[in-house]
């Protein structure tokens, strides 16, 4: 790889599909509205984001209503969503779930909705398609 000059700055490649992974610890000051507003800013940039940590139920159904009033024809499709618990020692059961004894630790991945397929989910694997336009 070339050395780049003080002067130069590093240009993202211009095909292909840019990743962000967010740590937990970044996520953890943050209020509800500034956690979307980087969700949604990266995916508009037509950027896949994964949450090591995932949101919580009220931030998760925030970031579709934000979503949804920013969706436009011309410019954002929406985005794609998906969440998985992360496995823990102390597994919780059906009936743990129910009564809201799951753990909050979880993986999130949200993406373009015009670049991002499911493909298969299951409680250890997200399995998805990306393109690039």
């Amino acid at each position: 790889m070339p050395e780049m000059t003080p002067d130069e700055t590093e240009e993202p490649p211009t095909d292909g599909v840019q990743i962000d992974m967010i740590s937990g610890s970044r996520m953890e000051n943050l209020t509800s509205m500034e956690k979307i507003r980087l969700i949604l800013d990266g995916v508009r940039e037509g950027n896949i984001v994964i949450l090591e940590e995932g949101l919580s139920p009220d931030e998760e159904s925030r970031l579709i209503e934000v979503t949804m009033t920013e969706i436009s024809p011309d410019e954002f499709n929406g985005i794609e969503i998906e969440t998985y618990p992360q496995s823990t020692a102390s597994n919780t059961g059906l009936f743990g779930r129910l009564v809201g004894n799951e753990s909050p630790q979880k993986l999130t991945v949200i993406g373009p909705a015009d670049q991002i397929e499911t493909l298969h989910k299951d409680e250890d694997l997200i399995s998805a398609f990306i393109s690039h336009e």
